[in-house]
């Protein structure tokens, strides 16, 4: 599904080059759980935000479901952001003021379903996360957990073939944070693409896979209790 070939990625700041990717490499498969895991400044957001096709990359390749993303217009890239791909961020990043229903109904009101539809999709998203008697709260009635499921039930609702997740966990206690990986862990075994961006090595650990960054390259890609993927 996902398919990329020696990417790089160069931030001018002034007259300085930041090389925040130096030349990545993989391949992740449709139905995988992945980590990608690394310290502050490794690259691994800003190699989430290229998957995401939120940036794009300075050289190399990067093929979605056999696509090549280079040369995409904004308006192709963003229907293709809302087909296959549901983005999960730390922050939530909820309508305060929006029942949670509707907050979950949001992308597909920007694809132009009809009311009745998107209620229904809604509904069935919210209660595949457990939150269905939570439909008509407010963010601020729900706590960071329930919040965080909402968002999950958002990047669910059109269905996309992956859910790319942004460090989903930094904001919850333990207990939430395990809920939302026993989601994440189900929607895997579905045959769901999950691409999890952490620094947490006990969050790293659910997933079957787990690729590490340094300084903008690839330093390890490991399934546990099996051998490094070559």
């Amino acid at each position: 599904m996902i398919d990329v070939r020696d990417v790089r990625k160069t931030y001018r700041i002034g007259n300085i080059a930041v090389h925040a990717l130096r030349g990545v490499t993989l391949q992740i498969q449709r139905g995988e759980f992945v980590a990608i895991m690394g310290a502050s400044g490794s690259g691994k957001s800003t190699l989430m935000n290229i998957l995401g096709c939120l940036d794009h990359p300075t050289r190399g390749i990067y093929r979605l479901n056999g696509l090549n993303m280079r040369g995409v217009d904004e308006d192709a890239l963003a229907d293709l952001r809302n087909r296959y791909i549901g983005f999960v961020f730390q922050s939530f990043n909820l309508i305060p003021r929006t029942r949670a229903i509707a907050n979950v109904e949001l992308p597909l009101m920007y694809a132009g379903l009809a009311r009745g539809e998107r209620r229904k999709r809604a509904r069935a998203a919210l209660d595949s996360v457990g939150l269905r008697d939570r439909a008509h709260h407010l963010p601020s009635e729900l706590s960071g957990g329930q919040q965080q499921r909402v968002a999950v039930a958002r990047a669910l609702v059109t269905n996309p073939a992956m859910i790319l997740a942004d460090e989903p966990t930094g904001a919850l206690d333990t207990v939430s944070s395990f809920e939302l990986l026993a989601i994440f862990d189900r929607l895997s075994q579905q045959g769901r693409t999950i691409v999890l961006i952490t620094h947490e090595e006990d969050v790293a650990r659910h997933a079957r896979r787990q690729i590490r960054l340094r300084d903008g390259v690839i330093i390890s890609d490991e399934r546990p209790d099996t051998e490094a993927v070559a």
